[in-house]
């Protein structure tokens, strides 16, 4: 993407290591987050740092917004001194972040006020994939011609892009998508823990799992390399997992949908982030579920993690 412009704000668990994949593809790029420490490893990579939101998207072609909830991207994109106030007529917001679908909406309105086209694609995957560029993204576009202007910045991040319809499609996925990780993360910590009171042998049931209709990625990668190992440093804090079940629940409750099992699924992640667990990885949930039940967390070797 010679001669254009590029900016990528928000610079988190997830944004850092996908503005780091786009640096090292050979694409300059301006970074800003509001915690100035977490420009660095990409400036050191050969980003540009920028002191404010102004002077990170002034003359961009494209701006990259990868935040934690709807408000912050609200504030960021729409609000006073924020990226369309300081964007030029022709640019374009690529919104990647995981927010309220009725956000998105109101964003993309904002922009097309503002002659900003406007992409959303946010990621699938999880933080140790975007470290080695094996992101996962949901696209929604109106066309053609906007798509292919963002693809390679897409393909310097990630492996995989769905293009899963218009402007609001992708999230609208991803919620759906999350609700479904989220819930099944919940039942894993549970069959764990039973597993751990029963004395079944956690390798074996890897195994067993494995090779059956109920073979479980989230027991098979995310448990195996983190809580299973002892790791619950956050690839995916339990306290956004809950940020992200509550978006699914909002949906359902506008669409007049019931989801029992999502609202049980919410009341423990709603539980658990109101102590310690909050800030670990959701594959916590398992160390949490033992605690609750007075059964010791099962581990698994080393030899058993999965790259």
């Amino acid at each position: 993407m010679s001669g254009k412009k590029i900016s990528f704000i928000g610079l988190g668990a997830m944004g850092q290591p996908m503005a780091s994949s786009i640096v090292r593809k050979g694409t300059a790029l301006t970074v800003y987050d509001i915690d100035a420490a977490r420009m660095e490893p990409v400036v050191a990579l050969g980003a540009s740092g920028a002191a404010s939101i102004a002077e990170a998207v002034a003359d961009a072609d494209i701006v990259i917004t990868m935040l934690p909830a709807t408000q912050h991207v609200e504030q960021v994109v729409t609000g006073p001194n924020g990226v369309l106030e300081n964007l030029g007529d022709g640019s374009l917001v690529l919104e990647m972040s995981t927010i309220a679908p009725t956000g998105t909406d109101r964003i993309a309105q904002a922009c097309a006020g503002r002659g900003v086209a406007f992409v959303d694609a946010p990621v699938g995957r999880l933080a140790y994939h975007a470290q080695r560029g094996e992101s996962l993204f949901m696209v929604g576009c109106e066309d053609d011609a906007t798509f292919e202007r963002v693809r390679p910045l897409l393909e310097a991040m990630g492996t995989t892009i769905h293009r899963c319809g218009g402007i609001g499609s992708g999230i609208r996925t991803k919620v759906v998508n999350n609700f479904m990780i989220i819930s099944i993360v919940q039942i894993t910590a549970e069959g764990l823990a039973l597993a751990a009171k029963m004395g079944v042998d956690v390798a074996t049931l890897k195994e067993v799992n494995a090779g059956t209709s109920g073979n479980n990625g989230q027991f098979q990668f995310n448990f195996a390399n983190k809580v299973l190992q002892g790791d619950t440093e956050p690839g995916f804090a339990i306290d956004l997992a809950y940020k992200d079940i509550g978006l699914a629940m909002e949906s359902a409750s506008e669409f007049r949908l019931g989801l029992p099992v999502g609202a049980s699924v919410h009341a423990v992640y709603g539980a658990a982030r109101s102590s310690a667990y909050a800030n670990k990885d959701f594959s916590a949930l398992l160390e949490y579920a033992c605690e609750l039940n007075g059964v010791e967390t099962p581990r698994l070797a080393p030899a058993d993690k999965k790259d």
